[in-house]
């Protein structure tokens, strides 16, 4: 499957994932646009009426361009989902664009739907999905894939957002957080190397630390994310000499993550 990321000017992003179905194009119209064949694979249960979609939980949708059996797109609250499709001898090509505005849930959208499209083949083929595994370490080959950088700086600020993939209370004690208190160095995981830290100012339990560093602070926040884990946030204020280890700390903090997973 290829993919890869647009960046809009507006701060929106485009997914654009394609593959391969040895499949004519009107089974696969077939299986991308009936309620009946989505159920066997796409993340949602679809409902249509008219131009209007209801997907089982959360945001409606609008159907915004059908024209069979070509191309079928249609929205899922704020997000644009693009369906192409174009005939390769017997076999079809498929072309999924995604449009959201969440740049760094790029990585949990790309997998969720190579995970679905999968599912579809398995549908087309007349064959039972297998159950998904190693979800984790294909988010994490995705944040690679898709050249997602969690770091960034502005003025004399570091920030670091990461898609994780385990939930806050799970991030909260691999990193020791459990023992952060108010007045004591912070606990060793939420120090990168190199960097000398002052006391943890505030620690609330499996969403936020804080601590001083000379000419600034460090906060630490897991926030509500994309798919099933957290979403790290790093503010890293007095200056951006420390922005590689900031990409490094992180990149290493999922890695764990990833192992843990796969460990249990």
């Amino acid at each position: 499957m290829n993919e890869n990321l647009t960046i809009h000017p507006d701060g929106r992003t485009t997914l654009r994932m394609q593959r391969r179905l040895p499949h004519p194009q009107a089974k696969v119209w077939r299986a991308i646009t009936q309620p009946e064949h989505l159920a066997h694979w796409f993340p949602a249960d679809v409902t249509i009426d008219g131009d209007r979609i209801t997907y089982g939980f959360g945001p409606q949708g609008r159907i915004t361009e059908l024209d069979p059996p070509h191309v079928f797109a249609h929205t899922w609250g704020d997000d644009e989902l693009r369906w192409e499709l174009h005939p390769d001898g017997e076999a079809t090509i498929l072309t999924l664009t995604h449009t959201f505005t969440d740049l760094h849930g790029a990585a949990s959208f790309a997998a969720g739907w190579h995970t679905c499209v999968l599912a579809l083949l398995a549908h087309l083929d007349e064959r039972p999905a297998r159950r998904p595994t190693g979800t984790a370490r294909l988010h994490e080959d995705y944040i690679a894939i898709l050249g997602l950088d969690p770091a960034s700086t502005e003025g004399g600020t570091i920030r670091v957002e990461r898609q994780l993939t385990r939930p806050a209370d799970h991030v909260w004690t691999l990193l020791d957080g459990h023992h952060a208190t108010p007045g004591d160095p912070p606990p060793a995981p939420f120090t990168p190397p190199g960097l000398q830290p002052g006391p943890v100012t505030r620690a609330e339990t499996d969403k936020l630390l804080e601590y001083a560093v000379e000419g600034g602070t460090v906060r630490w926040e897991l926030a509500e994310g994309t798919g099933h884990g957290a979403r790290l946030i790093i503010t890293s204020t007095g200056g951006t000499a420390t922005l590689a280890t900031w990409r490094r700390h992180t990149e290493q903090l999922a890695s764990s993550l990833v192992d843990q997973v796969v460990e249990e």
